[in-house]
């Protein structure tokens, strides 16, 4: 456990009020882009973490699908997931969520809360055609998080689907899968300096407001 009690200086890179600007959207589809850049391992996954119908809270990584930074309605992060999973039954008992993007090697994170909200069915179609054949496959084998007796059974459904459904088959979209727009009222940037002296920077709207009512800028204490 020795590995435990190194001391890594952060740097100072940092986060000033100008780099931050007004627009928490762009600054995020930048940091996403800037962990592209440094080939950070899927530089757009992100924790989202809800809170079951009985109020005990869940977290698991999601991969974020679609950034809309246009300002206009519905504006906001979108994921896709089982609606009868776990967090599919969480976001149905409360929609308000939690997500954090945790770019370790680029001593950045930022965390967001919104209302997770689902798309029409328009949009979770183009998001499954756009998966893999395998994973399209899987969405419709997997009752996901529900108990299973065995791999070999997962993998006795997908040997069946790939029969069905070969390589350059339409697939149909199962009615129990499909995208989520987090629409955000919270964004916390963090950015790491020497001495834990770290940058946080707060934009804040409204709950309620609409998505084109400005954002508040509050810079935090570390």
């Amino acid at each position: 456990m020795e590995s435990l009690k190194r001391h890594t200086d952060y740097g100072n890179e940092g986060l000033t009020a100008e780099q931050a600007g007004t627009d928490p959207l762009a600054l995020l589809a930048e940091w996403i882009t800037a962990a592209e850049a440094a080939d950070i391992f899927e530089p757009n996954a992100m924790v989202l973490s809800t809170i079951d119908a009985d109020g005990s809270p869940s977290s698991r990584t999601v991969l974020l699908k679609g950034l809309d930074v246009s300002g206009d309605a519905g504006t906001g992060l979108e994921f896709v997931t089982n609606y009868l999973s776990r967090k599919g039954r969480a976001l149905a008992a409360h929609d308000r969520v939690s997500l954090l993007f945790p770019w370790y090697g680029l001593k950045r994170q930022v965390i967001v809360t919104g209302v997770a909200k689902p798309t029409d069915g328009i949009t979770s179609d183009a998001f499954f055609v756009r998966r893999p054949h395998g994973a399209r496959l899987a969405a419709i084998a997997s009752d996901q998080s529900e108990p299973v007796d065995s791999r070999e059974t997962l993998d006795e459904r997908m040997a069946t689907l790939e029969v069905q459904y070969p390589e350059g088959e339409h697939i149909p979209r199962p009615e129990k899968w499909g995208a989520y727009c987090v629409v955000p009222d919270r964004f916390e940037f963090w950015a790491g300096r020497s001495k834990r002296f770290h940058d946080r920077i707060v934009f804040t709207r409204e709950v309620g407001a609409g998505s084109g009512s400005p954002w508040t800028v509050t810079r935090l204490q570390p």
